[in-house]
């Protein structure tokens, strides 16, 4: 059976800044698709394709902090340069993924690489915040660098593309990345004519961003930068191409547990962000220059 789409929704009006080097339009959660209907996510911020110009300011956000959750920073034009209080540091170009667990707490720092910047070019990029559940939360941050030839590939039939499985399973093919609970992410690239179908559990919330192009999903037209919803109805998802698109396609089981957020912080309890702030204050995430 199909999976019914509940609604396809156009790209947010305008864009906001984040720092002074992520230009990006934010998809959830808003007054309408709130982090509990598309749990496990509890973020998505688009960095359409933009060409900042070249700079020997490195652009970007500085030292900031996180806990309770991960960040994965999907790159499709450009480079991106992280640093956190943990040593772990990396550069993501086209095709990889920085994927961070923040769990019990970190800081870090993200901005563009410094040979990109200089010579400037198109930036293209999507963040995501993926919820930890209750259990997982307080858990050592980690840091997983995946890079372009890590990901698990399939060559779809009848040249129609390809699927770079980022997480989960798609037709077989697992990718690279450890998540703490089900979740797939699939990054579709469809040539002209191209054509795939797929099945997500009927339990998932599953949503799907045109990246690049235009699709139909299981015979609706999405257009570039459109976002689609998917009901919990049904598990087959079929998306074509008459040109070269790209979709992210996300899906997750659902973390059934209260959330409490304020600003980089995602926890279960308004005394748990409490907590947090006093962790955070008093020198407990580490030190990043």
């Amino acid at each position: 059976m199909k999976k019914q789409i509940e609604r396809i929704y156009s790209r947010p009006a305008r864009p906001g800044m984040v720092g002074d080097g992520f230009r990006v339009f934010n998809y959830f959660p808003n007054a309408e698709l709130t982090q509990h209907r598309v749990s496990p996510f509890l973020l998505m911020d688009f960095n359409a394709e933009y060409d900042f110009g070249p700079s020997d300011h490195l652009r970007g956000v500085d030292v900031h902090p996180h806990k309770g959750f991960e960040t994965v920073t999907i790159a499709y034009k450009g480079s991106v340069a992280h640093h956190d209080s943990t040593g772990n540091s990396g550069v993501i170009n086209p095709g990889d993924v920085q994927w961070m667990t923040a769990g019990a707490g970190i800081l870090h720092k993200e901005y563009h690489e410094k040979e990109f910047s200089k010579k400037g070019g198109p930036f293209e990029m999507i963040q995501l915040w993926v919820n930890l559940p209750a259990k997982n939360k307080l858990t050592n941050p980690q840091y997983q660098a995946i890079t372009a030839d890590q990901m698990g590939k399939v060559t779809l039939a009848d040249n129609s593309g390809i699927v770079n499985v980022i997480a989960g399973t798609f037709n077989e093919q697992k990718g690279p990345a450890t998540t703490f609970t089900p979740v797939n992410m699939f990054d579709i690239r469809l040539n002209n004519g191209g054509k795939l179908t797929t099945t997500i559990p009927v339990t998932h919330n599953t949503v799907l961003l045109v990246v690049n192009g235009e699709v139909t999903v299981n015979g609706e037209k999405a257009g570039q930068h459109d976002f689609v919803l998917f009901k919990n109805e049904g598990e087959e998802i079929t998306i074509s191409a008459e040109k070269g698109s790209v979709v992210l396609l996300l899906s997750g089981e659902p973390i059934n547990e209260p959330i409490a957020q304020y600003g980089p912080f995602v926890m279960n309890t308004q005394r748990e962000l409490q907590d947090a702030f006093q962790e955070f204050q008093s020198g407990k995430f580490g030190v990043l220059d």
